[in-house]
């Protein structure tokens, strides 16, 4: 199968570094078709502007989503935007890999989104949710928390995980035609000791090599 593994974290030493390579080695080793794009190896720029295109609509007043039809029309994105898009095109399964910042996105991933989901090329003209561009495509979220698990319940601290990770997984991934699976929550991963950080990677590994026999969930709203 064809993977594509979004990552971004400030720190390569992370808990989410050690998720990503463990992906990485798991992927690799169960034969599979392999690609990540680590955004802060990339350096990658989360502001949206003309950068994003080749081509011009409309020198005179900018309207992103305008270049972006035009672009889709006239092969007209960036070369590094056009690489993004592609990867997401081919893989079967795409895993974004972040820690849980101010209950969204990290705003570097958040502008990958911004940049590369293109009106015209991942989504309009009547292609959205169960018609999405990206229809038959799994995705899946894997994320750390700076609390614990009671802080994420229902009527917790900070409340129901699932309510927070709505506008991504609904909003975002289902809105461009992917089938989300069960999101892998790594709570306050900061607050475990060696033995239990070692025993979430091996639970990450165990669930890797059987995520395609995994069945998509309802999001819902909430």
């Amino acid at each position: 199968m064809r993977i594509l593994i979004v990552y971004w974290h400030p720190e390569p030493q992370s808990f989410n570094g050690a998720l990503l390579r463990r992906a990485c080695e798991t992927f690799t080793r169960e034969g599979h078709d392999l690609r990540v794009s680590n955004l802060l190896d990339m350096g990658f720029d989360p502001v949206s502007d003309r950068r994003n295109f080749s081509t011009v609509s409309d020198p005179q007043y900018f309207k992103q989503q305008i270049e972006e039809i035009y672009a889709t029309e006239n092969n007209g994105f960036s070369a590094e935007i056009e690489g993004e898009q592609l990867k997401i095109e081919w893989c079967d399964l795409m895993i974004w890999q972040f820690p849980l910042w101010w209950f969204g996105l990290p705003a570097v991933m958040k502008g990958w989104v911004d940049r590369v989901f293109a009106m015209g090329r991942t989504y309009g003209n009547g292609r959205f949710y169960e018609s999405g561009v990206f229809r038959g495509k799994k995705a899946m979220l894997s994320l750390t928390t700076g609390g614990p698990r009671e802080a994420y319940l229902p009527g917790g601290f900070n409340g129901a995980i699932d309510g927070i990770l709505r506008p991504i997984q609904r909003g975002m991934l289902e809105f461009v035609g992917f089938s989300v699976l069960q999101p892998h929550i790594i709570y306050g991963p900061a607050h475990l000791d060696e033995a239990q950080r070692r025993a979430q990677l091996e639970g990450f590994d165990l669930r890797l090599k059987n995520i395609f026999n995994e069945e998509p969930i309802t999001v819902g709203s909430y």
